[in-house]
């Protein structure tokens, strides 16, 4: 009995020692050097069908190098990366997003940029019909006027995600871009700085917006978003232009909503002219003189924190805001900066409530339920949008409790 342990004990071992080398983890020199070859016999290829010429290919990725401290990695032969955070700001509860220090301190900093560039961004605007205010703020939530470091060449972000992200696709098609610029001299891989998503310069565009909306504000025959804030500037009001801009009108502004007007009714898909909600009792915050035009205009509700905070009417131009960063909190953070910027204002009115930290699985699993419900929540992700705050809301009205429209615990108990 023993002589037959010893044999299965030495035949355990002797199998142990031929299946762990195939199922061992790859050092990162090993990994390293798939790399490589994935630039030369996979990346090339797709290049070449892309219209990179072999120069400008061997150029832009010259030196290229993992960078192995980036997010949402899955090194080939490594264990999958671990659950991605619960909560980001922009998606999170919305009052400690409108940190008034920050807010108050890009604001004092872009009331003087507006006066330095005075005479581009006028030029800007008459070009493209984005005041210089919304560029400014936009500039400043971005990379703190040009302040914020960029941490790393781009190609490397790009050349990590493309070989080993969670979204390799995405990054490849992105790295392909980042070639083109460089093929069209417009700045040196080693310039080409960005964030650790691989977003560009100052305006933090990636490279397949840089293609098609950066521009030569300074007219010196370059599109440089990384060094030239004309550049910058321009092709901002560029972006916002091409996705929809409408000249003339601001991005919205605070009111008070009667209580005889739920917060269910907020939506892009819910217009009606702005006569129409004045007609419904909504009042700004502070009164403003409408134009017949702009009385006749669409207008859009906006609860961000359902009834829990400050409450607005937006029009179309919010919702192009939207396009830099699809986020309500966002594109309210750049209409309230552009405010203080131009008029000096301050924060909103109301306050945003106390409302409790949701996990994004929380969330999720209230959107599942409305939606079993019958209720359209937009996609379940686990973020509050405009479509699910609405239809808890509905759900709310109809259950017979009194409508808030965001998710909270109680909410969470309730909706089963």
């Amino acid at each position: 009995m023993k002589r037959s342990l010893r044999r299965l004990a030495a035949l355990t071992v002797a199998l142990s020692a031929w299946i762990s080398p195939a199922l061992a983890q790859p050092s990162k020199a090993e990994v390293e050097q798939q790399f490589q070859h994935w630039i030369a016999s996979d990346l090339w290829p797709e290049a070449q069908k892309a219209g990179i010429s072999q120069a400008e290919f061997s150029k832009a990725m010259a030196g290229a190098r993992l960078i192995w401290s980036l997010p949402d990695l899955e090194p080939p032969g490594f264990p999958p990366p671990k659950q991605r955070p619960q909560s980001q700001a922009e998606f999170s509860s919305p009052g400690p997003y409108f940190n008034e220090a920050r807010l108050e301190g890009l604001a004092v900093k872009g009331r003087a940029l507006a006066k330095t560039y005075a005479v581009p961004l006028k030029r800007i605007e008459a070009k493209y019909g984005v005041p210089g205010p919304i560029l400014l703020a936009l500039w400043g939530r971005e990379t703190g006027y040009g302040a914020a470091k960029l941490p790393y060449r781009a190609i490397d972000v790009l050349a990590t995600g493309a070989f080993m992200s969670t979204r390799k696709a995405l990054f490849e098609k992105e790295l392909i871009d980042a070639m083109k610029i460089v093929g069209d001299r417009d700045i040196d891989p080693a310039a080409m700085l960005g964030s650790s998503a691989g977003a560009l310069g100052q305006p933090q565009f990636m490279p397949s917006n840089f293609l098609k909306y950066a521009v030569d504000g300074d007219g010196d025959g370059h599109r440089n978003i990384w060094t030239s804030v004309p550049d910058t500037l321009a092709s901002m009001a560029n972006f916002l232009e091409h996705k929809g801009w409408q000249k003339g009108r601001g991005w919205g502004f605070e009111v008070t909503i009667p209580a005889s007007v739920s917060c269910a009714d907020e939506g892009p898909d819910r217009a009606r002219n702005l006569e129409q909600w004045l007609a419904m009792g909504i009042r700004p915050v502070s009164p403003m003189p409408f134009s017949p035009k702009e009385r006749k205009a669409e207008a859009m509700m906006l609860t961000p924190a359902g009834t829990h905070g400050p409450e607005f009417l937006v029009t179309p131009n919010f919702y192009v805001l939207k396009e830099y960063n699809n986020s309500d909190l966002y594109a309210l953070f750049i209409g309230n900066l552009a405010d203080r910027i131009a008029r000096g204002s301050g924060a909103f009115s109301a306050p945003f409530g106390p409302v409790g930290h949701m996990l994004r699985s929380d969330v999720l699993t209230m959107q599942q339920k409305l939606v079993a419900m019958g209720y359209d929540v937009g996609k379940a992700d686990g973020l509050a949008g405009y479509k699910t705050r609405r239809s808890l809301g509905e759900w709310q009205a109809k259950a017979g409790f009194s409508p808030t429209c965001f998710p909270d615990e109680t909410l969470k108990a309730r909706l089963k």
